[in-house]
């Protein structure tokens, strides 16, 4: 199955440059040199720890991300509302968690932990853009995965092919009830999750499309860490298909 695969790949994949890939600060180079600074979210400041972050400094809105982990991020949509202290030590409580030891995803045992300070990307109506988690296989885009209302308590979660039809999966959380829109630079986020993608067995290439623009997001080796299952059961074994070890 695709679960059992990942497990498989964290065990005798060990190419020395996906540390680089998992790490949210070195994998802007490896994005710039690949398809161009463009698509990279605007960075406002690198912090090696808590206490560097100038928060008078900072702009109104800005999202701060810990460069070592997954989920450990901060979105900020009004700095007057923020509680320094609380955030301050969510950020410290990220940068000691070595989330190697959690799944075994050895990419991330040395990283160098870390603060990312971003632009917040933001729709019209305020909302953080819809993430569209792209699993490429040996360069092939095969599925995607739409996240939208993230942060939100309407969070949803669907899955479509590359010709845009919806599968009836579930993984993880909730299906929603309607067929998202086809974004119009469907082709060029494909385009683009192909050249990331070149010379991985797999990977997933996550990408916000705000407004027209691409920007990227992240790339990850170990989806859920190998463990979310797929309901149906049968697409376990179908993009099991899909990884060629």
């Amino acid at each position: 199955t695709y679960n059992e695969k990942l497990q498989w790949i964290k065990l005798y994949d060990r190419k020395k440059e996906y540390c680089k890939l998992v790490d949210k600060y070195e994998v802007r180079k490896y994005i710039e040199n690949k398809i161009g600074s463009k698509y990279l979210v605007p960075m406002i400041n690198l912090y090696d720890n808590v206490d560097e972050i100038d928060w008078e400094k900072l702009p109104n809105e800005f999202v701060l991300k810990c460069t070592n982990s997954s989920a450990s991020v901060i979105i900020c949509k009004d700095k007057s509302k923020i509680n320094e202290n609380i955030e301050k030590n969510k950020l410290k409580k990220w940068l000691n968690k070595n989330i190697f030891y959690y799944g075994r995803e050895w990419p991330y045992k040395d990283l160098k932990p870390r603060i990312i300070c971003e632009k917040l990307l933001k729709q019209k109506d305020g909302n953080v853009p819809e993430d569209y988690k792209i699993f490429c296989f040996d360069g092939e885009p095969k599925a995607i995965s739409v996240h939208s209302g993230r942060f939100s308590s309407n969070y949803t979660h669907d899955i479509y092919d590359i010709n845009w039809n919806k599968i009836d999966v579930r993984r993880g959380k909730p299906n929603s009830n309607f067929k998202q829109e086809k974004p119009k630079n469907f082709e060029e986020m494909l385009k683009i999750s192909k050249i990331l993608s070149q010379g991985l067995r797999h990977v997933r290439v996550d990408l916000y499309n705000l407004d027209g623009k691409i920007f990227f997001g992240e790339l990850t080796f170990f989806t859920a860490s190998g463990f979310q299952r797929f309901d149906p059961f049968e697409y376990d074994e179908i993009w099991g298909e899909w990884i060629k070890l």
